[in-house]
């Protein structure tokens, strides 16, 4: 991870993470707390937040457009609520949202928690208390087919952390075996383009997600006539 120092904003600096490095840094996270499958299979999210922050994830009414949000104190992440909306939805297609809400909440608390420690001075999004907890918030995707982040670099990397968090780089290459084929003689494998949509579903089914997440996933680690080795 790479830093740079920021005279403007809510953080004194603002951290720079490649895709690997996130990917790596959510999988270290998944096995600290033994929540790494050993096989493909959906991620319990929930239980990661307990186990690796120490709070149990709440549900309150957060207003029109907000889907979640962390909130940090002096010690690091001291909650992390959900929109009692979605709660109450109780569709599949909501129980999945909220997986994809924690995954975010629980990028915030893995990549941003320093930030909090570093400088507690600033309040972020309207807290009036300099001196109080600072929050973290993921807005609602502007449509079905589009995960946003309202141009904030700290949600931009956040929502990079669902599918790292989600979908674990070497559970979907294995997930995704049958859907490979070989490119060349020296062992790299490539995604047949003409089972795109059928690999899509196969790791919704498989990892418990919605298919935007699972579209965008595929495509990070296996762009359009891309190879995944070529991705690292």
């Amino acid at each position: 991870m790479r830093s740079y120092q920021r005279n403007t904003g809510p953080f004194r600096e603002r951290p720079y993470f490649s895709h690997a490095e996130i990917d790596r840094i959510c999988a270290d996270a998944l096995r600290d707390v033994g929540l790494y499958p050993n096989s493909p299979s959906p991620i319990r999210i929930d239980r990661f937040i307990e186990k690796k922050f120490g709070v149990s994830p709440t549900y309150e009414d957060l207003g029109p457009g907000i889907l979640g949000l962390t909130r940090f104190g002096k010690s690091g992440v001291q909650e992390v609520i959900v929109s009692q909306r979605l709660d109450d939805e109780n569709t599949r297609v909501s129980e999945r949202r909220i997986r994809s809400t924690l995954a975010h909440e629980g990028g915030h608390g893995l990549l941003h928690e320093y930030l909090f420690l570093l400088d507690a001075q600033t309040p972020l999004f309207g807290e009036s208390t300099p001196r109080g907890p600072k929050v973290l918030c993921r807005d609602e995707p502007d449509s079905a087919k589009q995960i946003t982040y309202k141009g904030h670099w700290w949600e931009y990397q956040a929502n990079r952390a669902i599918g790292s968090l989600l979908l674990p780089r070497s559970l979907v290459m294995q997930a995704l075996e049958q859907f490979l084929e070989p490119v060349g003689s020296l062992g790299l494998t490539q995604l047949d383009i003409s089972r795109r949509p059928h690999a899509i579903q196969h790791l919704v089914e498989t990892f418990e997600v919605n298919s935007p997440v699972a579209s965008i996933r595929l495509e990070e680690l296996y762009s359009t006539g891309s190879t995944a080795q070529q991705l690292l």
